[in-house]
């Protein structure tokens, strides 16, 4: 399988937000960006590399 390097993939996101800007007004642009944070969050989360249990204050030692 392959996967793209953190370089490649953020110019495919800058080109795809460009393209959106574009063609599709500021309004688009955003909500693009918002659902692309989004998807970077889901996605972090999914490879273990973001524990939201440190972001909400719950901690995951037992008692």
């Amino acid at each position: 399988m392959i996967f793209m390097s953190t370089t490649q993939t953020a110019l495919f996101v800058g080109l795809v937000l460009g393209i959106v800007a574009t063609f599709g007004g500021f309004g688009s642009f955003l909500v693009v960006l918002v659902f692309g944070a989004i998807g970077l969050v889901v996605g972090r989360v999914m490879e273990g590399k973001l524990d939201l249990r440190s972001l909400t204050g719950q901690s995951s030692a037992k008692l």
